[in-house]
């Protein structure tokens, strides 16, 4: 296992597995952890399952670009409700707290942000309003979840899926 990340802390999860908890008080806005983005999953690199290396540990990415997870942030589980998610300026990805964190709170993320294909799932996250079944698109959201999300959305999501995006903004006036 790699070495602690300050401020999170890895244990058991109520949601699932292992969770990534805080290990002090967040501000909304404020940086929860850095992503590692450095292990490439292509042709050239592929996963390594005598390693450890698990597929859903994986992150889609602008191009069709495929990471893989490290310790701590494949820890991270889905919420319905989730009190971060990813931020992508240039190269560089972290976990933003949405609202505030905390202290032993579990520090969750709605995978389906930044997603537009995948596959689908039941939720085990027991936020008051899980959607239960995941359908594997951003654009599968309620259209108020869509909404809500829109200011959180990746640059390169967007100008992936300009028009849809737009119809949206469009749709929201």
């Amino acid at each position: 296992m790699s070495k602690p990340m300050p401020g999170v802390d890895v244990r058991s999860s109520p949601i699932q597995g292992l969770g990534v908890f805080a290990t002090r008080d967040f501000a909304a806005g404020e940086v929860v952890m850095p992503v590692n983005d450095s292990r490439v999953v292509d042709d050239e690199h592929p996963l390594r399952l005598e390693l450890g290396e698990y597929a859903h540990h994986q992150d889609y990415l602008a191009g069709g670009k495929v990471v893989l997870w490290p310790y701590p942030e494949r820890h991270v589980n889905h919420s319905c409700y989730p009190n971060a998610y990813v931020q992508q300026v240039g190269d560089l990805r972290r976990v933003i707290a949405r609202r505030p964190i905390a202290r032993d709170e579990e520090i969750t993320f709605d995978y389906i942000l930044n997603t537009a294909r995948g596959d689908v799932w039941e939720c085990n996250c027991r936020a008051q309003r899980c959607r239960g079944t995941i359908r594997p698109s951003f654009f599968d959201l309620p259209l108020s979840l869509q909404m809500e999300y829109l200011p959180e959305l990746n640059e390169w999501f967007v100008d992936e899926h300009k028009e849809q995006i737009e119809h949206l903004r469009d749709s929201s006036n």
